[in-house]
């Protein structure tokens, strides 16, 4: 297949008439129109007006989808422990799958092609079945929780330990290499030391496999986590083995000097989510420092309770407009920096090699969009609109390994009107 349009292959790398070509899952050439299809006359063609590499959701929370809403106007813990964890607690089998069906969906017709998704403690296969199905790129996790939970999640450690390698054993490096396996404790209040050190464990033991969980996300938690370990947050995990090139970091928006050296020598990976630390009022975290360190930070909307949207565009929009007023300098973070977070440094993070760009050789991972808009025009700087103006319904279609998922308003895959149903059915249990 041949597309056509301004190709955005890279931060870097703009091509105003362009091209690329895709065979089976890789993308085989990019450049110039004419020249494109002159050599590949024989392919089918198609035409959009931008075409860019699939986005990558650093974190989400797929599980969460039917709970947009339910907690507004709340702060971290009591977010977490009086809404959203009971809410969990509450999803049966069915409940699980309708659920991830449709964080799943929402994430494909915004344009994400790749997601770190932290599940929840029971019904793990559901969401990995629905991921599957949809097509989309994943490294997912089973939650981990075996201590300081609510009934219905807190788990005794060997069985947790022990589930989480069944689903290691039943999903990691399945779909055609789509889906990879994340080991994710939910964070250090509710996991204990030996879940911890038993993690780490697990993803030394199984190639492949990452380790995905929060950190210093707002100031309660990391005096929680200090009062029970004489630690702050990341020297903690860095004491029970939770840093390193394998582990993604979700937030981080509270490290001091010294856990941020640790962050950088052990080239632990951080995901900046400025949405959700702005609902929750958890802080502004220090990502041009993060960055000047040479930390690697990918971007992700979080759960729909703290979002309450999982479109991409509008988390690169949010991320470089809150670092701007923190720091109160304009030239913080610009679009380009932004573009590789949310596309490349995503995909280093997830661990997926050849992801983020559009390149030869790389997985045909594309995204089309429209800017036949008045929010589009004059368009004097895709990545300026990229960036500050672009919408996820803007997406025309989403590809993964060369397979379109979403196409012109409707999803290949699955029918998305029947999740969109079953989720508007379904009792979600919202606490008093």
């Amino acid at each position: 297949m041949l597309l056509e349009g301004t190709v955005v292959a890279d931060a870097e790398t703009v091509i105003d008439d362009g091209a690329l070509v895709v065979e089976g899952d890789r993308i085989v050439a990019v450049g110039e129109r004419d020249e494109l299809v002159e050599q590949y006359s024989d392919e089918d063609r198609r035409a959009c007006d931008v075409l860019m590499p699939g986005i990558v959701g650093g974190h989400v929370h797929s599980v969460q989808s039917l709970g947009r809403g339910i907690a507004d106007d709340t702060a971290l813990l009591d977010w977490l422990f009086d809404y959203v964890l009971p809410m969990e607690a509450g999803l049966d089998a069915e409940g699980m799958r309708i659920a991830a069906e449709l964080g799943y969906a929402e994430l494909v017709e915004s344009g994400v092609t790749t997601a770190i998704d932290h599940l929840s403690v029971r019904h793990a296969d559901e969401a990995f079945e629905a991921a599957g199905e949809v097509g989309i790129r994943g490294r997912i996790g089973k939650v981990l929780m075996d201590k300081d939970s609510p009934e219905g999640l807190e788990e005794d450690t060997g069985e947790a330990l022990a589930e989480s390698e069944r689903l290691i054993r039943e999903y990691h490096d399945t779909s055609g290499g789509r889906i990879q396996y994340a080991l994710t404790p939910r964070f250090a209040v509710s996991c204990t030391e030996e879940c911890l050190r038993g993690v780490r464990d697990l993803a030394d033991e199984y190639d492949g496999v990452r380790i995905h969980t929060h950190a210093s996300e707002n100031r309660d938690e990391v005096a929680t986590v200090e009062d029970d370990t004489g630690m702050r947050n990341v020297h903690w995990l860095d004491e029970v083995g939770l840093t390193g090139e394998d582990v993604v970091l979700a937030h981080c928006v509270w490290t001091d000097e010294s856990e941020r050296e640790v962050l950088a020598e052990t080239g632990t990976h951080v995901t900046y989510c400025p949405s959700s630390n702005m609902k929750l009022a958890s802080g502004v975290a220090p990502i041009p420092d993060y960055l000047d360190r040479g930390i690697n930070v990918a971007l992700g909307n979080d759960g729909p309770p703290c979002n309450n949207t999982l479109d991409p565009f509008t988390e690169m929009r949010q991320a470089s407009l809150l670092q701007k007023v923190e720091d109160l300098d304009p030239t913080t973070l610009p679009a380009r920096t932004v573009f590789e977070m949310a596309t490349v440094n995503g995909a280093r993070a997830a661990g997926f090699e050849q992801v983020g760009r559009l390149a030869p050789g790389w997985k045909a991972d594309v995204v089309g969009l429209t800017t036949d808009l008045t929010r589009a025009t004059p368009l004097h700087d895709i990545l300026s609109h990229l960036v500050f103006a672009a919408h996820g319904d803007d997406v025309e279609f989403t590809m993964v390994d060369g397979e379109v998922l979403y196409d012109d308003g409707e999803h290949v895959r699955i029918d998305a009107e029947r999740v969109r149903r079953e989720a508007s059915e379904y009792e979600v249990p919202v606490a008093d």
